[in-house]
């Protein structure tokens, strides 16, 4: 037999107390549902009735009404209500059992008694014999009639409750105790069933396949030269023999293995070999750069002091002596920014972050270059943001990357024009300033940058001045990105160039790391003398 015929033979197994449950619940469904429609037939008799009842009760009071003299039309109201009541009786009989014809005679013999004292009743009246009439309405109908009908309903629902209720509880009794003892032998069936199945699944799956796990696991463990014994016929056999077959391949295969793994090794040692080759012409391409961009920075400075001192050696006691030490100091103070960048790009300085306010770092860097804008003649604006959250950055770091970008403005305003410093934030709803970032805009007026440029502006070394470092705005980024925050650059040549940095606020009660409590600046103007 098949590994697929015993799977479905033992799955048949399973699914037959299932279907034999399914069955047993069908029966029981439709023998529930004939009892339910026989209480409802009991039900719908017993409404019936219950509408001739109401009827003839109408009808005697329809006699009282015609006494009182207060509804002249109530003579033709009874005869109208026992047309009503003669359609009810013929309905309710068509519906009773054969042997319950004897409760439909009654009823017809008490209304037939009460049309004929109606008939004597309304002829006394109308002869003017009222008194005699309504004693006789008195003797006849109320004393005798309607006690006996009421009665005769007592009997009828009593009656109707002990062949409709009692009946249908007794079937429904029957119904579930044979349901019962079916349920009790499909399960003892089904018990049996699991057994004889989980005992052909053990013995015609289980153990081939627990015998081919041990030999899997013995192959995997590096016995390739291990024999598999096929002897199942059914699916597993063939997935033996392929396994088998699977084993004499891979002891085949491991000779070319460990030959290719000694030449992988070989290669692996050509690689770091190369590798470290790429490395170190990549450091001395990366020094060729440096010592370029020095060569080029410290070349046209050093001409200038020898320039300088030839001068003031040939004519000390000249007065244009002074200005040429005048001069030569100058160059030395560029030589210095000029190595101080290129430390600062070299070795960063280490990362401290505090909790810092934005407008005091802004406020802080004012008195740094507050000579320079009055010799450039250049107008500085500053728009900080009232209740801006604070940031958490080096504050060292971060006024370094101001400096740098406040430099390069001034620098591209020789003639000058205007500077406008700024600072909002955007991104948060709440009154603490969650997840708020904020912006520092720096926006000059200056000559801008080429189109071409504007791209390459952050790399070291690039610069489109002459006498520039291209440091500046390489180290102002390095500073911004290390303290969680993004820099970006736009301009238009001729129009000037903005730089926007941005940072991530903090919440109000986050542990602070260092005062902050610098208060807000608002506008302000600053002109340049």
């Amino acid at each position: 037999m098949t590994f697929q015929r015993k799977m479905l033979f033992g799955f048949s197994l399973m699914v037959l107390p299932a279907l034999l449950i399914g069955i047993e619940a069908i029966r029981t469904n439709v023998l529930e549902r004939d009892a339910l429609q026989l209480l409802g037939q009991n039900m719908a008799r017993t409404r019936t009735y219950s509408e001739l009842e109401t009827a003839m009760f109408n009808q005697s009071e329809i006699i009282w009404r015609y006494l009182s003299g207060l509804d002249p039309h109530a003579r033709d109201e009874f005869r109208a209500t026992g047309v009503v009541i003669k359609y009810w009786q013929q309905r309710w009989r068509s519906e009773l059992r054969p042997n319950e014809s004897q409760l439909a005679n009654s009823t017809e013999e008490i209304q037939r008694r009460i049309e004929l004292v109606a008939d004597s009743v309304f002829a006394l009246y109308d002869s003017g014999q009222r008194e005699a009439s309504y004693h006789m309405a008195q003797r006849d109908l109320r004393d005798q009639l309607l006690p006996a009908l009421t009665q005769l309903n007592r009997d009828i629902y009593r009656q109707a409750r002990e062949s409709s209720v009692r009946g249908a509880y007794s079937r429904l009794e029957e119904i579930v105790t044979g349901e019962r003892d079916a349920l009790i032998a499909i399960l003892i069936f089904a018990v049996g069933a699991g057994l004889l199945a989980s005992w052909l699944i053990s013995r015609g799956l289980a153990r081939p396949i627990s015998q081919l796990r041990m030999a899997m696991a013995r192959v995997g463990a590096g016995e390739v030269e291990l024999p598999i014994d096929v002897s199942s016929p059914d699916e597993i056999g063939d997935l033996a023999r392929s396994f088998a077959q699977m084993t004499e391949s891979l002891e085949q295969s491991q000779a070319g293995t460990t030959r290719l793994n000694s030449e992988l090794q070989r290669k692996v040692s050509q690689l770091e070999t190369t590798q470290a080759q790429l490395v170190q012409s990549e450091k001395l391409a990366s020094i060729g750069e440096m010592a370029a961009a020095v060569a080029h920075g410290i070349r046209n400075p050093l001409a200038s002091l020898r320039a300088a001192a030839q001068v003031a050696l040939r004519h000390p006691e000249a007065s244009s002596s002074r200005e040429h030490l005048t001069v030569i100091i100058e160059e030395v103070d560029r030589l210095d920014r000029r190595v101080s960048h290129l430390l600062s790009f070299s070795k960063p300085a280490p990362y401290h972050p505090l909790r810092e306010s934005v407008a005091r770092l802004v406020e802080d860097l004012l008195p740094t270059f507050s000579e320079l804008l009055r010799e450039k003649g250049v107008q500085l604006t500053l728009d900080i943001a009232t209740k801006l959250p604070d940031v958490r950055v080096d504050p060292m770091q971060l006024e370094q990357a101001l400096v740098e970008i406040v430099s390069n403005a001034l620098d591209a305003m020789p003639n000058g024009g205007s500077l406008r410093i700024s600072a909002s934030a955007t991104g948060a709803t709440g009154a603490t300033g969650d997840h708020a970032v904020v912006i520092v805009e720096i926006a000059d007026t200056g000559v801008g940058i080429p189109a071409r440029a504007l791209e390459s502006v952050f790399e070291p070394f690039f610069t489109t001045r002459t006498e520039g470092t291209g440091l500046g705005l390489a180290i102002a980024k390095r500073y911004v990105e290390q303290n969680g925050g993004a820099i970006e650059i736009s301009s238009v040549a001729g129009a000037g160039t903005t730089v926007r940095i941005r940072l991530s606020g903090i919440e109000d009660d986050a542990p602070a790391g260092a005062s902050s409590s610098a208060p807000q600046a608002a506008h302000s103007t600053v002109s340049g003398a």
